[in-house]
C-alpha cells in the first residue's frame, strides 16, 4: 500500500528535530507541500533544506509556540505560503519535566495550549479541505508518570483533546487522531544525551523494552503518514501507542 499525500498542504509545529523533522520528511517525500516552524534557527534552516530536495513547497519560519499570538500568525502565514493547510500535526513539547511551577507552565503552554490555538487558527482552513489533525502525545500521558509529572498530565490531557476533537469536528469531516510515542532515541534528543548523562534512567527504559532498541522518528512519521492519508479516512478519535511494546512491562 502507497501512502500518497501529493498535493496536500501539511504544517508541522516543532518540525526542525527529531519526531517532527521525520514527519515533514515523511510528508514531503510523499508528495505534500511542508511548512514547519520551530524555536531554533539554525534546526529549522537545516531542515527546510532537507524538506526542499524533494521539490515540494515548503514555508519554514520561527514560532515560540508558548506564544498564542504567534501561533496564530504562523498558522495563517503557513496557509498563505503553502495555499491552505489539509493536515496539522501538532508535534512540539515544551518538556516541563518538574513538579514546579515553571514545569507546569512550560508543559501547559507548550504540550497542551500550542494545539489547541494552532487548531483553532487552523479551523477554517482544515474546514474547506475536509483535512486532518494528529496530535503527538506520549505513552506518559497513557499511564502514571512519576519521575514527570507535568509531562504525564499534559500528555493526558492531549489525548483527550483528541477525543473532543473528533468529536466535535466530525460534522465537519475533519478527522482528529493522536500519537502516543514511547522512549525515542536520535542525535541530539533527550534519550541521547541521557545515555551519558544519566545511564542508570537510559538502561532500565531501554530493559524495559523487549525488542532491546528505543524507537526511532521514523517509525513515529510512518504512523503519523498513515493517519494523514486517506488510507485512514476512516479513522478519528484513536490515540496510537507507537512504543515497541514499552507499555507491556
Amino acid at each position: 500500500m502507497q501512502l500518497d499525500l501529493t498535493g496536500r498542504n501539511a504544517i508541522i509545529a516543532g518540525g526542525s528535530r527529531g519526531i517532527g523533522r521525520s514527519i515533514a520528511l515523511a510528508f514531503a517525500r510523499a508528495g505534500a507541500n511542508v511548512s514547519i516552524c520551530a524555536r531554533g534557527e539554525a534546526t529549522l534552516r537545516a531542515t527546510e533544506t532537507e524538506i526542499g530536495h524533494f521539490g515540494r513547497t515548503v514555508h519554514a519560519a520561527p514560532c515560540d509556540l508558548a506564544d498564542g499570538p504567534a501561533v496564530a500568525t504562523y498558522v495563517v502565514a503557513a496557509a498563505k505560503a503553502l495555499g491552505g493547510i489539509d493536515i496539522l500535526v501538532n508535534n512540539a513539547s515544551g518538556f516541563g519535566l518538574s513538579d514546579d511551577e515553571a514545569g507546569w507552565s512550560a508543559s501547559i503552554n507548550v504540550d497542551l495550549m500550542a494545539p489547541v490555538r494552532a487548531s483553532r487558527a487552523a479551523l477554517p482552513y482544515l474546514e474547506k479541505s475536509r483535512g486532518s489533525i494528529i496530535h503527538i502525545s506520549s505513552i506518559s500521558g497513557l499511564q502514571p508518570s512519576a519521575r514527570t509529572p507535568p509531562y504525564g498530565a499534559v500528555k493526558a490531557a492531549l489525548i483527550q483533546l483528541t477525543l473532543s476533537q473528533a468529536a466535535s469536528l466530525a460534522g465537519k469531516h475533519i478527522r482528529v487522531n493522536c500519537i502516543a510515542p514511547g522512549s525515542i532515541e536520535f542525535p541530539g534528543g533527550s534519550w541521547e544525551s541521557r545515555k551519558t548523562s544519566n545511564p542508570q534512567l537510559y538502561n532500565a527504559v531501554l530493559g524495559s523494552i523487549r525488542f532491546g532498541r528505543l524507537g526511532t522518528p521514523e517509525e513515529i512519521a510512518n504512523v503519523a503518514l498513515f493517519l494523514a492519508s486517506s488510507a485512514a479516512s476512516w479513522v478519528t478519535g484513536q490515540t496510537i501507542a507507537v512504543d515497541g511494546g514499552q507499555m507491556l512491562g
